[in-house]
């Protein structure tokens, strides 16, 4: 590996798309949901934040919307794609808050927390193979 998000791969077994970068995410602040050693809270989930989302988040001690510059954090907004950690969107989830999920940006790490099930209820984005995601319609 040369570096964070070299060969990473995302929850459907591809290689890991890019997040967001306006504002730019990610534990690296690389726009990439990448992670290692470093980043022991597993901020892996690619999320498209909602108010609910950020309200529940709030309402937890964990405050996503107010800017903290010392941090690189700008403050989040409904619609904002943010690199979330995965205990505490699946906290969200549990409680109906869940944030949707970029599957395609989200790193593979977040199963280790997060059924894939789970991750596939709160899908916004189609990978071009769906096959992978439901084979209940399979005979």
């Amino acid at each position: 590996m040369t570096g964070p998000g070299a060969d990473e791969r995302n929850v459907l077994g591809g290689p890991l798309e890019p997040c967001g970068t306006e504002p730019m995410t990610g534990f690296y602040r690389t726009g990439v949901c990448s992670s290692g050693p470093e980043d022991v809270g597993s901020h892996t989930v690619c999320t498209v934040v909602s108010a609910e989302f950020l309200a529940h988040q709030r309402a937890l001690g964990n405050d996503l919307t107010t800017a903290r510059p010392e941090y690189g954090f700008p403050g989040l907004r409904p619609g904002d794609r943010w690199c979330v950690v995965a205990v505490r969107w699946l906290q969200a989830a549990q409680a109906g808050a869940a944030a949707g999920v970029v599957l395609a940006a989200t790193h593979a790490r977040a199963l280790e927390v997060v059924p894939i099930e789970t991750l596939r209820q709160h899908a916004v984005d189609v990978p071009d193979d769906i096959s992978g995601l439901d084979h209940r319609g399979e005979t």
